[in-house]
């Protein structure tokens, strides 16, 4: 191997030492660009992702047992993020699971974190407040009493 080549490997291992562990975020949102906004999003924080337009098509996925955690929009058509999150946990699947609206709701937020959503953010979400709330969905699992 060539000095440069060599270089390019060594700096690429240093790279991926440095970035989060590859872990699976799945994105259930019906609304397209946002959806495309989280997904690149989280990508550059460095964890594998994977987009679902709606709650049924994250179900039926062969994905739904990798996912590391669940970021879900409050309001979509057929499941909303609130029950597919109740779903999930009827079912045995631990999900940490993080909601985001447009419409945010103090009664809605308050039923949603008592549920044990990890988090309940408010769209436009803040990408440090979505970061945080990540790392603590993926360390502990334990739900944060936090609003953006």
């Amino acid at each position: 191997m060539r000095a440069l080549e060599r270089r390019r490997y060594v700096g690429r291992k240093e790279v991926e030492a440095a970035m989060p562990k590859r872990t699976l975020i799945a994105i259930v949102e019906d609304d397209q660009p946002f959806r495309e906004s989280m997904r690149k999003l989280m990508t550059a924080f460095g964890y594998a992702v994977e987009v679902f337009p709606s709650a049924a098509d994250f179900l039926e996925s062969p994905l739904l047992t990798a996912t590391a955690c669940l970021v879900t929009d409050v309001q979509m058509p057929g499941m909303t993020g609130l029950q597919l999150h109740r779903h999930l946990v009827d079912a045995g699947y631990a999900i940490p699971t993080i909601v985001v609206t447009a419409y945010p709701d103090e009664v809605v937020r308050r039923s949603a974190l008592n549920g044990g959503v990890v988090c309940y953010l408010c769209k436009p979400v803040d990408d440090e407040h979505l970061e945080r709330c990540l790392r603590s969905a993926l360390e502990s699992g334990k739900p944060r009493q936090e609003n953006s």
